[in-house]
């Protein structure tokens, strides 16, 4: 009998009461009772599957604090999974990261909600692409963002994250001894990190759908709209987002700086989820601006959590020898030191101009 808060039995609305207050902000009413029955269902699968969900920053947040286990960006995630003792790892975000997780947990079933989820800068790049890239630049090390599929983590040397691509390119280079290296696919992230750094960059023209289409006028019109909000700035952005945004870094490094910051109002250049999610912690801060979503992310919803789970359905596999490959790429970008917090990028340097070689 429903005798609980928005016609929910009792049990039921105070199992999920903590999820509500959370994303009461972004969530009707209306919706609530449904999503609150779809996340019981969605955590009692978990524990009859002996599974876990890794919810990226970009969920929607009735899934990234109602089922996500793990909740941040593509790599902790992944790293997280291989720490935990659960056989099924459901990926709440796209196709490339779920392959991750299968790179890092090979003994474990990876399965994906949605195998349509995928990445316009993961699709900008191949395997095949890597190879002619080192046959015209012999003896340069490949640094590869995590946002590229197996096939192109197995033609790298190592990988990178948003988070600490300055410090995975300057090692690479020292380790290789060389004065320049090869940073692909992300074209904007390569011409931030080449903002950062002395050492050489050849970059691939690939883009973040989401954050290409950010513009300064964006940032304009929010300083003229907000004028005490702070803007915080993806790396995946254009240079010229960066230059006008007050801070720039990973999701990761904006994530810390609105929690230990506290600023009255942000602007967050990003998939716009992101601000959702955070608001669920720190529920003081105000988040305006300009709301580009991935409609990739987007295909990841509560129901077809519930239904991978409960039919056990869209597992993602790699072919053995590339995930040998790739996990070495991965392992390799592991074992460095981390650095100390999560990088931001300096945008004083980055008012620099600094050339990097398109191929």
């Amino acid at each position: 009998m429903a005798d609980g808060a928005f016609g929910l039995s009792k049990e039921l609305a105070e199992e999920t009461a903590p999820v509500w207050e959370k994303v009461k902000d972004h969530v009707t009413p209306l919706e609530w009772p449904e999503q609150a029955r779809l996340i019981s269902e969605i955590n009692r699968l978990k524990r009859e599957r002996d599974a876990v969900i890794l919810a990226h920053n970009y969920m929607t947040p009735e899934i990234f604090h109602g089922v996500g286990d793990y909740v941040g960006d593509s790599l902790g995630l992944a790293k997280e999974a291989a720490r935990s003792d659960a056989k099924v790892i459901v990926q709440a975000g796209v196709h490339f990261m779920a392959e991750t997780s299968k790179i890092l947990s090979p003994d474990k079933t990876v399965l994906i909600p949605d195998l349509r989820a995928g990445c316009s800068l993961a699709s900008s790049i191949t395997g095949a692409d890597v190879r002619l890239i080192k046959e015209r630049h012999p003896g340069l090390p490949v640094v590869t963002y995590v946002n590229t599929t197996a096939d192109v983590k197995a033609e790298t040397d190592i990988c990178c994250t948003s988070a600490n691509a300055v410090q995975v390119v300057e090692w690479a280079a020292k380790e290789w001894g060389v004065d320049k290296v090869i940073l692909i696919p992300d074209e904007y992230l390569a011409r931030n990190v080449a903002a950062q750094t002395t050492v050489g960059i050849i970059a691939w023209a690939g883009h973040c759908e989401v954050h290409k289409r950010f513009t300064t006028q964006d940032i304009a019109d929010m300083r003229d709209a907000w004028p005490d909000a702070e803007v915080l700035a993806h790396p995946e952005c254009p240079e010229e987002i960066l230059r006008a945004a007050d801070f720039a870094g990973s999701t990761a490094a904006m994530t810390e700086y609105v929690e230990k910051r506290r600023p009255k109002r942000v602007v967050l250049i990003t998939e716009c989820s992101m601000a959702s999610n955070i608001k669920g912690d720190v529920p003081e801060v105000e988040f305006v601006g300009p709301c580009n979503l991935c409609p990739h992310m987007k295909r990841i919803t509560l129901e077809n959590i519930r239904d991978c789970l409960l039919h056990m359905q869209f597992e993602v596999t790699v072919p053995e020898d590339m995930l040998e490959k790739a996990r070495l790429a991965v392992q390799r970008m592991i074992d460095l030191p981390p650095p100390s917090k999560p990088a931001r990028y300096d945008l004083v340097k980055a008012r620099h101009h600094v050339d990097v070689e398109l191929i």
